[in-house]
């Protein structure tokens, strides 16, 4: 039936392209304007190349026009150090930041961080769709070459290509039209006169309806999406078995840890966000853990988490609420959530067990890892019988086996030790720590796995 479904839609879909004048005529700059910044752009031989200047903020190339749905092609050269990158559906109006220029950017990154063709919202949010999330484009990139470039932003869905490599694939709402953008970074002394170059700039408006969706993602059926529209699924995640586990607007599905409501007081819904209010730091003394109503056996559980300065908070998952009716937190396997630098429980435990991500008081999450303080990060928890993965934002910090005899060795040196048979349930709730610190979730969502099905992060 689905294969049935698959050739409906692909049968049904009418896409039309409407062909537009290159962007770049390869002569002159006409159709352009330098905004922000002073850095140089010159045009020769069919190429236009930016020079970094030290001195000035980013400097930016942009069309006169603007562009709403379209796939925008060209090729790129940069020197080895110098970070650059492609605007589209990006704006500069003087009530946004007097001016500066925020919207949508296809990075061009020829460091070791290999971010070429990850999507980063400039001046606005930060990354949308970091490349790690996507290994396979992580070498598509090619240094002190000419590299090839593809960009598709049809409706809320956004794609990227680098050298024919799928590298991002993003549903996200917030600009739907805007400029398209050449990028020269700010640079210190020692990246001062390095370019970078671009030629062959094409663009294709393109006449979009609902049912051509499924073209947007079905060559990348195998690679992770960034769905940043809060607390939505988006048409791939709903093809692919992912469900909401919170609505964004009311309590239902969740209740209190030991009781069959949700909690009267410490928690509350604002701006589409689940708000754990601050109270004292205490562990489960202010409106107590929330638990989903239903218990899940093997899944992939993803939860965007915001936390303030010194807060500690956690996921939980395989937990029993009967287990523990005493005080303090409901029991299960954690993945922590806490602020390393300013929390004292950092510094406890075993090797940094304690830390944002780690399994708390087993397993370590490692150094290096990508977090952001004052920002949304997407922890996401993968169960596949006694198989447990957690990544973060987009990046694996750690895997371990349950259910055997190096996993129950592992409980007996933790604070965990006590519980009979601890983490080795067949299923159980997930639960949202009330540790009396302000913390902020939305984006609750999981896919249910079958019992011998191969895991898939899509």
């Amino acid at each position: 039936m689905k294969k049935i479904f698959l050739l409906t839609i692909m049968l049904a879909m009418s896409v039309s392209m409407t062909a537009q004048p290159l962007l770049f005529n390869g002569k002159n700059l006409k159709g352009w304007k330098k905004l922000n910044g002073t850095a140089e752009f010159k045009v020769k031989d069919g190429v236009i190349t930016g020079i970094a200047k030290t001195g000035t903020p980013n400097t930016f190339l942009a069309t006169e026009k603007e562009y709403g749905d379209f796939i925008l092609t060209f090729e790129f050269k940069v020197d080895d150090g110098l970070n650059s990158g492609v605007q589209f559906r990006s704006k500069s109006i003087k009530e946004y930041r007097d001016g500066i220029v925020h919207g949508y950017q296809f990075e061009i990154d020829p460091t070791g961080a290999k971010w070429t063709g990850g999507v980063y919202d400039e001046a606005r949010r930060g990354w949308l769709y970091r490349t790690e999330q996507n290994p396979k484009c992580r070498n598509a990139f090619k240094n002190n070459e000419w590299n090839t470039a593809r960009i598709e932003a049809v409706g809320n869905y956004i794609k990227t290509y680098v050298n024919d490599e799928i590298c991002s694939v993003l549903w996200d709402d917030m600009t739907p039209r805007g400029f398209i953008a050449l990028q020269v970074h700010s640079v210190d002394k020692n990246n001062e006169g390095k370019t970078v170059s671009w030629r062959n700039i094409e663009i294709e408006e393109v006449n979009n309806t609902e049912v051509e969706l499924y073209d947007m993602f079905s060559d990348c059926m195998d690679i992770q999406e960034s769905n940043t529209v809060p607390n939505s699924i988006s048409p791939k995640e709903k093809f692919t078995g992912w469900e909401l586990l919170w609505d964004g607007v009311t309590t239902n599905g969740w209740r209190g840890a030991n009781s069959g409501a949700f909690p009267s007081k410490g928690w509350k819904i604002e701006d589409n966000m689940l708000k754990v209010l601050k109270n004292d730091g205490g562990e489960s003394v202010n409106g107590g853990d929330i638990i989903t109503t239903n218990k899940y056996k093997n899944f992939i559980l993803k939860v965007d988490f915001k936390i303030t300065k010194g807060a500690n908070s956690g996921i939980k998952y395989f937990v029993d609420p009967e287990i523990n009716k005493s005080e303090g937190s409901a029991i299960g396997c954690e993945f922590q959530i806490l602020d390393d630098e300013h929390h004292p429980d950092a510094k406890l435990g075993v090797n940094g067990n304690r830390t944002v991500g780690s399994l708390y008081d087993l397993i370590p999450a490692p150094t290096g890892k990508p977090f952001a303080m004052n920002d949304f990060n997407t922890a996401m928890i993968v169960v596949q019988n006694n198989h447990v993965e957690h990544w973060l934002n987009g990046v694996k910090l750690l895997e371990y086996e349950r259910n055997n005899q190096m996993w129950n060795a592992l409980v007996a040196y933790s604070k965990y030790k006590n519980w009979i048979n601890f983490g080795n349930l067949p299923q159980g709730h997930i639960l949202l720590q009330d540790h009396g610190d302000e913390v902020w979730f939305k984006n609750i969502k999981i896919k249910k796995l079958e019992d011998d099905s191969a895991c898939s992060l899509q």
